[in-house]
């Protein structure tokens, strides 16, 4: 082979070294060497902010920012890297979460302290309002019907900028605070209290619950009372130390007449609240009434009147241990079968609201007199032990006894 043939195949392996060599570092195996010697780099990778270079570092996850500039028109919470509460790690593409922040590409919040192990740690759409301490939820001013715990606003929170972002806290029973690190001192009435007006009669709290049945077409028209009989269903109360407890079935028995069916079921309602555990409900009183409702339907010249059955029952929550407001009791009326708890074949109730104010509810129908004060505001509570420490000339759970002229 002549010298010079040996020098043009060197000159040409050469040349190919150097147009294979031409983009940096052979665009680090995660992209591909275009014209003019550049690398257009793989998804996710780059160097730098840049989406070329040599290719040998990584992005990492654009989430919506929690706080950014504004673009140029005026809106905030545009994507962003590790949502601009961390840096990224280009040698992993996984994102260095500031405190505070978690999740892929830093998208959640973090809950205080974990919720001291005390709590739940849920989405802003997860929390509810009332069912819990210190919320107080009537259904009737909602129009949501059956109060059914707490209410969830997962269709107004899907709007905001922070849905399914921004975290909190939910305690368990007997705690609270932000971080669930406290926990809750039991809620009765100042034993030095005086009403206003001593000579008129002491009113406890008493809650109604109307049910109206569904009757043949659901809607409630032309129901009769005997829909409810041979029914059960339960009811559960959260007390204020948001411990939540549940009544065995309480069955809607038919007896000689429609008054002795009423009373034997107010009595029955009676002991299943009074049976609860740990005697949070010490004393109440229920009256059931069964009847019937006159129902408009229609407007104009095309109204009608047709009559629905009802089932109302009124709870007075009379007792020392249940002064001052409570929460809603809920209803439990769906089907409870094999397996379930409490076990209860349900009410057919209508399921929507038809006409005027046909929805079943459950409301407050007269506030006490009496107030409920952490430790009946004669003492102090140990949030570490959730006991009150009385002061000086008064005992009990909630400092409501007086043992001595202070």
């Amino acid at each position: 082979m002549g010298s010079s043939r040996v020098l043009a195949i060197v000159m040409a392996a050469t040349l190919s070294s150097v147009a294979l060599s031409a983009c940096p570092n052979l665009c680090s195996g995660h992209g591909s060497c275009r014209d003019d010697n550049w690398c257009e780099c793989d998804k996710d990778y780059g160097a730098g902010d840049e989406t070329f270079g040599d290719c040998s570092e990584m992005f990492c996850p654009y989430e919506i920012a929690w706080v950014d500039d504004p673009n140029q028109d005026g809106h905030y919470h545009n994507y962003r890297e590790c949502a601009g509460k961390g840096i990224c790690d280009r040698g992993t593409g996984e994102c260095d979460c500031f405190d505070g922040y978690t999740g892929k590409g830093c998208a959640r919040s973090t809950c205080p302290n974990d919720c001291s192990g005390h709590g739940t740690c849920e989405y802003i759409e997860e929390v509810g309002h009332g069912g819990i301490v210190p919320g107080h939820y009537d259904s009737t001013k909602n129009n949501l019907g059956i109060h059914k715990g707490s209410h969830k606003f997962v269709g107004p929170a899907s709007e905001m900028w922070d849905y399914h972002k921004t975290m909190k806290c939910v305690c368990d029973k007997g705690f609270f605070e932000i971080d669930c690190s406290k926990r809750m001192c039991h809620t009765g009435n100042d034993v030095l209290d005086t009403r206003l007006d001593a000579s008129d009669v002491l009113q406890t709290q008493k809650q109604n619950i109307t049910l109206y049945a569904a009757g043949p077409t659901g809607n409630g028209s032309s129901s009769v009372v005997s829909e409810f009989y041979g029914r059960t269903f339960a009811l559960t109360f959260v007390s204020t130390l948001n411990e939540s407890f549940t009544t065995i079935p309480i069955v809607v028995e038919y007896q000689t007449d429609e008054f002795s069916t009423e009373l034997a079921l107010s009595t029955q309602i009676e002991k299943a609240l009074e049976s609860l555990p740990n005697k949070v409900i010490d004393d109440c009183i229920a009256n059931v009434t069964l009847g019937y409702d006159s129902l408009e339907r229609g407007h104009g010249f095309g109204v009608q009147y047709d009559t629905i059955a009802f089932m109302q029952i009124e709870v007075a929550f009379v007792g020392a241990g249940v002064q001052g407001t409570q929460n809603l009791l809920q209803v439990e009326m769906n089907e409870c079968s094999d397996g379930c708890m409490p076990k209860i074949n349900g009410l057919n109730l209508v399921s929507a609201g038809f006409g005027e104010n046909v929805t079943s509810f459950v409301a407050e129908k007269m506030t006490a007199d009496y107030n409920a004060y952490e430790c009946g505001r004669r003492g102090k509570c140990d949030y570490d032990t959730g006991l009150c420490e009385c002061f000086t000339g008064f005992v009990g759970e909630t400092c409501g006894t007086q043992s001595s002229l202070v």
